[in-house]
């Protein structure tokens, strides 16, 4: 049982340094006056799950101080002190951490840096936006006709019909000679085709009969 809770353990912790970021302080040049540390840790972001990497030479240490000790560069009442390089702080809860060199001079030269730690690095989620409302359409009003209704006729504005001239009765009547229509070329067509065929089948039957 206990073997199997240390498993967990160790496998939380492994975990938990894979998903932290790890901070060499000063970057490559280390803990060191020439790296300006100050100048580097205001450029960078720092989350809780963190840590900060101290490498530095044996002319320095680590100092963890107050505000006000930070301000001042008072080395001699430190919170915590660390003599041995390579140094490893977790950043295990937010809020403000100080650091300096307790070597004489060198916090006035920059070696120094304030670490404000973040409880996350993803950004507050932004509310969505209310979806924009829409005025109803005005309603369409059909266009009215321009053209005037068409006016009946009037019964007295019809024509009056002209009386003709009756044909006298007194002189002769000369019919028209009517003449009958040609036969169309179709009939005439029909009619030859029939006695061709007629003639046709008349000499079939002579040959027929001398066989």
């Amino acid at each position: 049982m206990l073997r199997t809770q240390m498993r967990f353990a160790v496998t939380a912790l492994l975990i938990q340094l894979g998903m932290a970021a790890n901070h060499t302080v000063g970057g490559s040049s280390g803990w060191d006056t020439s790296s300006n540390p100050e100048a580097w840790a205001s450029a960078q972001t720092f989350v809780v799950g963190d840590n900060l990497f101290f490498q530095f030479t044996p002319n320095h240490d680590v100092l963890e101080v107050s505000k006000a000790d930070y301000d001042t560069c008072t080395t001699s009442n430190p919170t915590q002190t660390y003599s041995s390089s390579p140094l490893v702080i977790p950043l295990s809860s937010p809020g403000k951490r100080c650091f300096i060199c307790g070597t004489a001079g060198h916090c006035g030269q920059g070696m120094k840096i304030e670490v404000d730690t973040l409880a996350s690095s993803s950004p507050p989620s932004a509310s969505p936006a209310p979806p924009p409302t829409s005025s109803p359409a005005p309603p369409v009003t059909p266009p009215s006709s321009s053209t005037p209704p068409e006016a009946s006729p009037s019964p007295n504005s019809a024509p009056t019909p002209t009386s003709s001239p009756a044909p006298s009765s007194n002189g002769p009547s000369v019919e028209s000679p009517t003449s009958s229509p040609p036969p169309s070329p179709s009939s005439a067509y029909k009619g030859s085709f029939q006695a061709s065929l007629v003639m046709g089948f008349g000499f079939f039957m002579t040959i027929l009969l001398a066989l």
